[in-house]
């Protein structure tokens, strides 16, 4: 890897950015431990758990979840949208990307919020499945 890495910038050609794709699981579904039915069963995901997008390999997915597991699913089972879950004991939703704004509602550990968008300064935008939503520090959620 080294040897490729020096011929790369030997050459003057830019090393590509690795991109870290994140998507929702859309219905419960069985992790396996090897792309296949016939692999070993792992456990039951839950839908809308937030994934890392590892690898993808003709209809399935390698995902590691928030806690750095990793395993197989059918790619059907993987949405488009984004979530993101709470890694922090009870993450505050705020009314605006500021610590001294008004709380909208607090998350507890685990609980999976649709994710907006980023808002400079540590901050996502993020709506509950209530229909509830506002900001929350980055580093309460995992899967940006």
């Amino acid at each position: 890897m080294k040897r490729w890495l020096s011929v790369l910038l030997a050459a003057g050609s830019a090393v590509p950015a690795l991109a870290v794709e994140f998507r929702t699981v859309d219905t419960a579904t069985v992790l396996y431990d090897a792309p296949s039915q016939r692999g070993n069963k792992l456990f039951v995901i839950k839908r809308d758990t937030p994934v890392e997008l590892v690898v993808h390999l003709e209809g399935w997915a390698k995902v590691r979840d928030s806690d750095g597991a990793m395993a197989w699913l059918e790619s059907k089972y993987l949405g488009l949208r984004h979530s993101v879950v709470v890694v922090a004991a009870r993450a505050q939703v705020r009314e605006s990307a500021d610590d001294a704004a008004a709380l909208v509602f607090e998350a507890e550990r685990n609980v999976a919020l649709d994710y907006l968008e980023i808002v400079p300064g540590g901050w996502v935008k993020v709506r509950h499945r209530d229909g509830q939503s506002g900001y929350v520090r980055a580093d309460q959620i995992w899967g940006l």
